[in-house]
């Protein structure tokens, strides 16, 4: 069943790179893998998936150790950032898709072991610019560039955006649509978005990362 899962999203995704006449190798597969087991992960790694993503850091501390004979499997943080897990996500992390403040960023550089290559970063954007949801203002886009850019341990990659789940499929697009006119305009070039509902949406804008969770491990969408 996992396997089909797996499958199912893959061609879902080689179908939408293709109708948007993109390379294959274009767009990457994120498996959220959030609340889900560590024999679960290990099922979708013997498939072939090696990217996972991950929202709690003492959840996936747990799985960090049980799955350290899995090679090649390389983690990713998609989560809200705490000033006091930094570290481990610092020192573990491929990839973190999340960071949303100048003090987050210099956190994860200086904690940053030296003797590994630096942590690949995209900044969570609040495209909608209100005050009540996560992400980075589009005002405050510029300094947090700037200052990124500068850290010796980080490579500001691209941007991150999660579309209100409520929007209409023109409006999430829309979202999609600006998240990329952003990044063009700061010379980024990765794009975090789109989830099990929408990938198809956000690849036709140019999502270069998808983050898909519950089509992957239940057949579900992401909600």
């Amino acid at each position: 069943m996992r396997q089909t899962a797996w499958q199912a999203v893959q061609h879902r995704i080689c179908t939408a790179v293709l109708a948007a006449k993109r390379s294959l190798q274009s767009v990457q597969l994120l498996a959220v893998s959030k609340g889900q087991s560590p024999e679960a992960i290990r099922a979708l790694w013997a498939l072939g998936q090696c990217a996972f993503g991950e929202s709690y850091v003492q959840e996936w501390q747990t799985k960090f150790a049980t799955l350290s004979d899995c090679v090649g499997l390389e983690w990713h943080f998609i989560g809200n950032i705490q000033s006091n897990k930094t570290r481990f996500i610092a020192e573990h992390a491929t990839w973190v898709h999340s960071v949303n403040s100048i003090r987050i960023a210099k956190r994860l550089s200086l904690q940053r072991p030296s003797q590994l290559a630096p942590l690949q970063v995209c900044i969570e954007v609040n495209i909608s610019d209100e005050s009540s949801k996560s992400g980075v203002l589009i005002a405050a886009l510029p300094e947090l560039i700037e200052v990124m850019r500068a850290l010796p341990q980080l490579v500001l990659r691209g941007l991150m955006v999660i579309p209100d789940p409520y929007l209409t499929k023109e409006d999430a697009r829309a979202t999609f649509a600006a998240t990329a006119a952003l990044a063009k305009t700061y010379q980024l070039d990765t794009l975090s978005m789109g989830m099990s509902a929408d990938l198809e949406l956000a690849i036709a804008e140019g999502a270069t990362w998808v983050r898909v969770g519950r089509a992957l491990f239940s057949g579900e969408q992401d909600v």
